[in-house]
């Protein structure tokens, strides 16, 4: 493939990253070549991304005569030969480019489906899509799962005009299979690692998404969370990540873990385009019975975002988040004088809830849901191409493929989750609802009450960790974003600084449905670093 690029637009972000170096643990996974063509697209400054948003250029790129097609090629092109230094990327939709010409020449008639007109859009690879693409939650299990249907989001996305490029690699099995895992690594994917600093993860499970935008590799990427797997890997990426209120966003054909606590949410370059991404995948879907309330709550959340948001809020300072790296708190106090210089009225809030009674809860809940959720996805999928119909298959597997599957990390979570007894089991009905009342009613409802508030903020977390294949994850704690995550109440990160040159970021969690006014408060918080 021959490339003439004055690289700009999304492409100048992708071949600015960081000089390619070897990414340890490589996986199965390859990205395939993609079909030639000569590029040019146009140059773009990084203050004009920031300002009006990479979907914007995007879109502004295309009405200035480089298309949908050139940007789907320059992309696929950067992707094919530069990831292989990150494993950002396990596959290119192979429809990309056929995709992108449709839309243009609908552009070119005067039609545009939708606000994504034409935007290439990459997908975390625990989400289904009509593409030829396998869903492969990252396990050597399920790299035959091309399921040919698209899950509602995606649907929802492709209506609104996006391109879907490709999916993107995963903490395997979305982070859920050991304690002692390593984030952002898959038997399908290998490691993902940041473009800062190759030795340090990029977070999990959302790492390839997160790691892919901060590479320029797509304008947006779809991410999902169950406990900090959309919010951890943007904020040590230096990007923004937006966990919905649990049932704004449809999970139907997503790999599930739990369906008290899975959504699925945007990782974008700006808190705007988070906006747009989230106002076209939010919504009701019939299939999704937490979802029956998303379209009474959905709304144009880029048309709400006001840079004045924070001027007079209250916003609740959860200082005991913040105790947990001295560094990373001192950039929070700096943002937090951002804030205040803006106009925000900061509360600060000692009190906290039980974290530990809250765990416990937690881990019953997910290990129950698993299970069961696990369980009623596998029977979905096409026997043919999925041997293993259960939870107690996978645990087979793994170990029949040990070598490759687990040459780093056991599934001691995975057997954790098959010993339970199901969801009628009074144990796992009790642990539902004291996470439920300890994280919501008597949790951020509680803070938010108590203090007159409308919002809370912390630290995300800390900056990346280096990468360990002997010990696994190495979190330093802190944050809200666990909390919000039982809950199921809106997370929004954004960047906030950095601690040595790594990204950190600021949470910004609020009540069930106040989706709109914690990204507008984000936008706000976005703007005083201009």
């Amino acid at each position: 493939m021959r490339v003439n690029m004055m690289l700009g637009a999304i492409a100048a972000l992708a071949a600015a990253a960081t000089p390619a170096l070897a990414a340890p643990h490589k996986g199965t996974g390859s990205v395939a070549q993609p079909a030639g063509g000569s590029i040019e697209v146009t140059t773009v400054s990084e203050e004009e991304v920031h300002q009006h948003g990479l979907i914007a250029v995007a879109q502004q790129n295309q009405a200035g005569g480089y298309p949908a097609e050139a940007q789907v090629s320059a992309l696929s092109y950067i992707i094919h030969t530069k990831d292989g230094a990150y494993h950002a990327v396990i596959t290119l939709n192979p429809h990309a480019l056929a995709d992108a010409r449709k839309l243009d020449a609908e552009r070119a008639s005067g039609h545009l489906r939708g606000p994504l007109h034409g935007i290439p859009i990459l997908l975390k690879d625990n989400i289904e899509s009509a593409d030829d693409t396998a869903t492969t939650a990252g396990s050597l299990a399920l790299k035959d799962n091309v399921t040919n249907r698209d899950a509602p989001l995606v649907r929802r996305l492709t209506d609104a005009g996006a391109v879907i490029l490709g999916k993107t690699n995963l903490s395997e099995w979305a982070n859920f299979r050991s304690s002692n895992s390593i984030s952002g690594w898959s038997a399908v994917g290998g490691q993902t690692v940041i473009a800062i600093d190759p030795r340090r993860t990029p977070c999990g499970s959302s790492a390839g998404s997160a790691v892919a935008v901060a590479l320029g590799y797509a304008p947006a990427a779809i991410g999902t969370e169950t406990d900090g797997s959309i919010t951890c890997p943007a904020a040590v990426n230096g990007v923004v990540g937006f966990k919905p209120t649990v049932g704004l966003v449809s999970r139907t054909r997503i790999v599930p873990i739990s369906h008290s606590q899975d959504t699925a949410g945007p990782i974008t370059r700006t808190v705007r385009d988070a906006a747009l991404v989230l106002s076209v995948i939010a919504g009701s879907d019939p299939a999704d019975p937490a979802t029956r309330e998303a379209d009474a709550h959905r709304t144009d959340y880029a048309a709400g975002l006001d840079a004045q948001s924070l001027k007079g809020a209250r916003i609740g300072v959860l200082r005991f988040a913040a105790r947990f790296h001295g560094p990373t708190e001192r950039a929070f106090d700096a943002a937090l004088e951002r804030m205040r210089a803006a106009g925000a009225v900061l509360v600060e809030i000692d009190a906290s809830p039980d974290r530990h009674a809250l765990g416990a809860a937690e881990t019953v809940v997910l290990q129950t849901e698993f299970k069961a959720d696990l369980n009623a996805y596998l029977a979905a999928t096409d026997p043919e191409r999925v041997k293993t119909r259960t939870l107690a298959d996978l645990i087979a597997f793994n170990r029949a493929h040990a070598d490759a599957e687990m040459p780093l990390f056991e599934q001691e979570t995975f057997e954790a989750a098959e010993a339970t007894r199901g969801l009628d089991d009074p144990d796992y009905l009790k642990a539902l609802e004291t996470s439920r009342r300890m994280a919501g009613p008597e949790g951020i409802d509680k803070l938010l009450k108590d203090n007159d508030v409308v919002a809370l903020v912390a630290p995300t977390l800390a900056p990346a960790w280096l990468i360990d294949d002997v010990l696994g994850d190495r979190y330093l704690g802190g944050g809200a974003g666990s909390v919000a995550a039982i809950a199921g109440y809106p997370h929004l990160t954004v960047p906030m600084g950095q601690v040595k040159g790594l990204p950190v970021g600021l949470s910004i969690v609020g009540p069930a449905w106040s989706d709109a006014r914690v990204l507008s408060l984000g936008y706000a918080f976005e703007q005083t670093a201009r």
